[in-house]
Order: structure tokens, then C-alpha cells, then sequence
């Protein structure tokens, strides 16, 4: 089914946004309470208004303050370098580089001269002077993603790093003093990587000064309409089309889902909609478990299939009125009714 005529109120010709652009946020304040994340004057992310990302945006700007090593932990897709970019706009260091590093790309043989640097002639190729990351990034923040995957064998040399606040080059005789502000992010259970053998704990606990566990989406699927709005919106400039308005049918269906991508896949989805012309779908698996999860209504009773349905939108929402009138497809007031009717 085409997007454009029948699930937009207007069709203009895509067209991919060339501007592009990296990822740079800054805090804002949401219209509903939740945290967003802006670069310059125009919005280029949302975080939510789930209690625990206000309390992790909260910490950030304590890390951010006395510049300590954080540790940022949660399941792939829910944005956790986006929080080690809010870090480093959030404090003294805004103004120097941001250096991110994929230590799951690390290879143990050029590892070592890639984060601490090399002399010249250090070893077979080496014809000329290398700074290293942490060098290159003096006086910003590196940000050390998929640390789990960090090999064994540079693990007590990164630990010496964030002891000593100091590099030894390869081939050098003499440490180097370095200022970096440190920020490392995992999806593996770092503590029971520490009980196999394969982390090692003194530098777990380095890294974890201040520990950020960011929620999956599922866990905090009150935020997904704002979600859906955001990327919406977003995907519509970018592409010169309008911004899609779901039915209350289809929002339920979204919010409905436990989105195992986190909030990447949503995007995912909601962009390839996009691109395609069509109306964004949750993922065949989710359609399947609606199919199944189909069948009979519990009762014929309108009253009590009201209260019903009321009751489930709060429960996906967390309480939210307004998005869960939004979710029944009536305005705040009817809401409020409704409600005061239950009661």
C-alpha cells in the first residue's frame, strides 16, 4: 500500500536531504516533560520522558561536571553513544573533540599503537610518528564503545591509562601525561564477563565511576509514540514528504511490539516506510504475534470492552493521559470523561 495519497494528507515528490550532517546533541526540554537533544536551534533527537532516562540525563550532567570515567551499559540499538555525545556537549570539554573508538574492530597486533600511539621505527613499518587516539583527542572525551570486546592483552594497559592519566608509545621510553575525559559503553553484562575470566575487574571498576544503564524500549514503551512522532517528522523533511499520522490502530500496534532493535530498529522502520512509499509496519514477527494473539472479543458487554481498552492504554503508556488518549483516538477532554465515568 503506497504511502503517499492515502496515509498522508498531502504527496510531494521524495528527495533525500543532502545536508547530512553528524550527530552533535545538546539538552532541551520537551513539550511533555522528557528530555530532547538539539543541534543548533532545530531538534535532531529525542530521549523520552521515561523517569530513568531523566535520571541518567540528570547523572550525565553530574559526569559532565567533575569529568569523570563513565560507563554506559544497555542492549544494542538504545542509543548509547547519542549519551556519550550529550556528555561531552554537557560540559567544559564542548569544545574540544569527541573521538569515538569500536574496540570490537581492535586487532591486539595494531591495537596498541592505534589508542597509545608509536615512535618512529617502532616496529616493521613504522616510518614515521604517531600520536594515538588518546593523544589526538588531548583535552576531549574518548568514547570506548563495545568495551567487552576489548582484547585480554590491552585490557591492564587501558587500566594503567585511566590510573596513571599517562601513555606509553610503542617504542617510546618515557610515558606521555594525557587529559582525556573517558566514557566506554557495553552491551554485555560486564559483572558476569568479570566472573568468566574474560574482563578484568580492576578495570570494570575503573571504568565504572558512574555506571548509566540505559532501558530497553520495550521497558519504556510510554515513550514510543514521542518516538514515532520525532523519527516522522524527522524522515518527512528529509525525504520532502509529508509526516505520516498513524491511526490509533496502528499506534497501539507499535507500542504493542517489544522492538528488539530498540530504538534504532524503530527508526529503521520508520525511514525504510520512507524510502518505499508505504505505511510503516512493525516487523513480520510482531504481525504474527498480533495473528495469534487474535481471536474472540472477552466480552460483548461495550461498557466493559470501554473500560478495557482504557485500562490497556494506560498500562502501554505508563499512566500518560494525553498519549493514551492519543492511543484511543480521542481528544484529552473525551479522555477525562472517560475516566471520571470509570471510576
Amino acid at each position: 500500500m503506497a504511502i503517499v495519497p492515502r496515509h498522508f494528507p498531502t504527496a510531494v515528490t521524495a528527495a533525500r536531504d543532502p545536508r547530512g550532517g553528524a550527530l552533535d546533541p545538546v539538552v532541551t526540554a520537551g513539550d511533555r516533560g522528557g528530555v530532547g537533544v538539539a543541534s543548533g536551534s532545530e531538534a535532531n533527537w529525542v530521549l523520552g520522558g521515561n523517569a530513568a532516562m531523566r535520571r541518567i540525563a540528570r547523572s550525565i550532567e553530574r559526569a559532565a561536571e567533575v569529568e569523570c570515567t563513565v560507563l554506559v551499559s544497555g542492549e544494542t540499538g538504545t542509543g548509547k553513544e547519542l549519551w556519550a555525545r550529550l556528555l561531552h556537549r554537557s560540559g567544559p570539554r564542548r569544545d574540544k573533540i569527541f573521538v569515538p573508538v569500536n574496540c570490537a574492530a581492535l586487532t591486539p597486533s595494531l591495537a596498541e599503537s592505534q589508542l597509545f600511539g608509536h615512535e618512529k621505527g617502532a616496529f616493521t613499518g613504522a616510518a614515521g610518528r604517531s600520536l594515538g587516539i588518546f593523544r589526538a583527542a588531548q583535552g576531549g572525551v574518548v568514547f570506548l564503545d563495545e568495551i567487552g570486546e576489548m582484547p585480554q592483552e590491552l585490557q591492564p594497559k587501558l587500566l594503567r591509562v585511566l590510573q596513571q592519566r599517562e601513555v606509553l608509545p610503542v617504542g617510546a621510553t618515557e610515558p606521555v601525561p594525557i587529559d582525556v575525559q573517558v566514557v566506554a559503553a557495553t552491551n554485555r553484562d560486564l559483572e558476569s564477563e568479570v566472573e568468566k575470566g574474560s574482563f578484568r575487574e580492576d578495570l570494570y571498576y575503573r571504568l565504572n565511576m558512574i555506571e548509566l544503564k540505559v532501558p530497553a524500549l520495550r521497558e519504556r514503551s510510554e515513550d514510543i509514540l514521542e518516538f514515532i512522532e520525532f523519527f516522522s517528522r524527522q524522515f518527512a523533511e528529509r525525504y520532502r514528504l509529508p509526516v505520516w499520522q498513524p491511526s490509533p490502530e496502528k499506534l497501539a500496534e507499535f507500542c504493542a511490539f517489544d522492538w528488539p532493535g530498540n530504538v534504532r530498529q524503530l527508526s529503521h522502520v520508520i525511514e525504510q516506510a520512507y524510502v518505499l512509499q508505504i505505511e510503516p509496519q512493525v516487523p513480520a514477527r510482531g504481525r504474527e504475534k498480533a495473528v495469534e494473539g487474535g481471536g474472540r472479543l472477552p466480552c460483548l458487554d461495550l461498557g466493559k470492552l470501554r473500560q478495557q481498552a482504557i485500562k490497556e492504554a494506560l498500562e502501554i503508556t505508563r499512566g500518560h493521559k494525553a498519549r493514551a488518549a492519543k492511543l484511543l483516538g480521542v481528544h484529552a477532554n473525551t479522555m477525562t470523561r472517560l475516566l471520571r465515568e470509570t471510576e
